[in-house]
């Protein structure tokens, strides 16, 4: 069986070893670098399943390699972040990045997050849907393929399951509260903060304008809704 590989980033030894040895306790191959060059050297040589991405590093810091990740791949990012610094948090998800783990953290934790971020990027089981067409959006669920324009839009998965859910429930208001459970998991109850750059992310990619929004409508307080084809 082939196993999940997962490319961890970290200049903290202690760290990046206490990340190894339980990750590969759990059934993982890992891969470790210690800073920003490294990691993108043996990203592109190596293509892992997951990035766990410490952010601040000497050489390249983790803002940097996200964003040159996220130029040519969609595989999910986890990043570290340094206690209640919610600045970081916001950059990271604006530059991509799927997940966050907070420092300090244990093992339980980290192994939760790796779960479930590999949970959100298997693709799960689905209802046959018609071809979504909207203006110059098309959402097709069969093959998880974006385009607007007759351009793809490339999206990370959790983007794509945000749009899929947002669509397959197009003219209804999805709650926050729905959106955390169904997108990103229970786990996630309360981090609405995760929906806003997400949508905001989400909207820039697909040209929708927040003020005059042609898909996605803000409920404030509430949620979202997509609008209905027709």
């Amino acid at each position: 069986m082939v196993k999940t590989r997962i490319l961890v980033v970290d200049d903290e030894v202690t760290i990046l070893r206490f990340m190894r040895a339980n990750l590969e306790a759990s059934g993982y191959q890992v891969l470790t670098a210690g800073d920003g060059l490294e990691a993108l050297q043996i990203f592109e040589k190596e293509l892992p399943d997951l990035v766990i991405l410490d952010l601040r590093m000497p050489k390249m810091d983790g803002f940097e390699v996200c964003r040159r990740i996220r130029e040519f791949s969609q595989i999910p990012i986890i990043v570290l972040t340094a206690l209640e610094n919610v600045d970081d948090k916001v950059k990271c998800f604006d530059l991509g990045a799927d997940d966050y783990i907070t420092k300090p953290f244990g093992r339980d934790e980290l192994l939760a997050r790796v779960k479930a971020v590999l949970r959100r990027t298997t693709l799960w089981d689905e209802r046959p849907e018609p071809v979504l067409h909207f203006h110059d959006l098309v959402v097709d669920f069969a093959s998880h393929r974006v385009t607007r324009c007759g351009q793809d839009v490339r999206l990370t998965a959790t983007e794509y399951r945000l749009l899929s859910y947002l669509a397959r429930n197009a003219g209804r208001v999805v709650t926050h509260e729905q959106l955390l459970e169904k997108v990103w998991g229970g786990e996630y109850v309360g981090e609405t903060h995760l929906i806003q750059v997400a949508v905001a992310r989400l909207r820039q990619k697909l040209g929708d304008d927040v003020k005059h929004p042609r898909f996605i409508i803000t409920q404030f307080g509430t949620g979202y809704m997509f609008v209905k084809p027709g």
